[in-house]
């Protein structure tokens, strides 16, 4: 069957067949005659149940060991559903804390006593310490965030409109050994911020998927990457102009600043994470 038809057999948009198909859940016949893509019943029941456990919480990679028969269905579903009780359990403590506070109808920032609702502050503290966790890495957290983006994207083509009036009639784009060694018209200097938006709308999906597949952990990783891949494109951006003003001449200097700021913003993130802990 197409995949309109497999659409409609499953219930599910064709985005996502697509995406199951891409991490390879699934592998539908071709038609030798035309391309399109031929989905089998087993195919159908393969969509029905992947989708159904993605509703669950289960990850792209412990649906692929499932059906690798590498590891059982019932243990996956056995420790989701040991996590979500926890969830629930955190969820209900701040449901019922919430309902105390709100019978409190004076209740305000000035007079809000910690004490009457949770006697135990510090063992309070204990059972929330993920969330002062995220807390303490929230620098990593703001790097990759859409702000930060806008800001490098913002940079960067505010620079391009800056400079081009001044710029000569061609740039260079590839240097060697400290001298450019490809040039192309100075209109190549807006190419800058338009590749922070491919990288960030386009490239990111990739990124994002290749990283729930293998380490199921997706949105703040990629997001972090895509604004690191925009901050090197700034920074060439930024390297072509001292280039032709002749204030640097090496593009490694470059890298390495750019590599220097990765490990730097990583290295303030797991101080402020191990000092954390080292207070617990």
């Amino acid at each position: 069957m197409t995949i309109k038809e497999a659409e409609a057999r499953t219930g599910l948009a064709r985005s996502s067949i697509r995406f199951y198909e891409k991490e390879n859940l699934i592998q539908p016949a071709r038609d030798e005659s035309n391309g399109y893509r031929i989905y089998t019943e087993e195919d159908i029941d393969n969509i029905r149940k992947i989708a159904y456990l993605r509703t669950l919480g289960i990850s792209i990679e412990n649906i692929h060991q499932i059906m690798e028969h590498k590891i059982e269905l019932r243990t996956v579903i056995e420790k989701q559903l040991k996590k979500l009780d926890g969830q629930i359990e955190d969820l209900e403590k701040s449901k019922s804390i919430c309902n105390k506070m709100l019978a409190d109808e004076e209740i305000t920032y000035d007079g809000l006593d910690i004490e009457a609702y949770v006697p135990e502050v510090v063992d309070y503290w204990e059972s929330n310490s993920k969330i002062f966790e995220m807390d303490s890495v929230g620098f990593i957290y703001l790097w990759g965030g859409s702000l930060a983006w806008a800001f490098i994207m913002g940079a960067c083509a505010l620079l391009a409109l800056s400079v081009f009036p001044y710029l000569p009639a061609y740039i260079p784009i590839q240097w060697s050994d400290g001298e450019a060694s490809s040039e192309v018209g100075k209109i190549f200097i807006f190419a800058y911020p338009i590749a922070c938006i491919v990288v960030r709308f386009l490239l990111r999906p990739y990124i994002w998927r290749w990283l729930e597949h293998n380490f199921n952990c997706s949105d703040v990783v990629s997001d972090y990457i895509t604004n690191y891949f925009c901050f090197i494109i700034f920074s060439l951006e930024m390297f072509t102009i001292f280039f032709i003003k002749g204030i640097v001449r090496h593009v490694t200097a470059l890298l390495l600043a750019d590599t220097a700021v990765l490990i730097g913003i990583l290295l303030i993130s797991w101080r402020n994470l191990d000092t954390h802990k080292m207070k617990k």
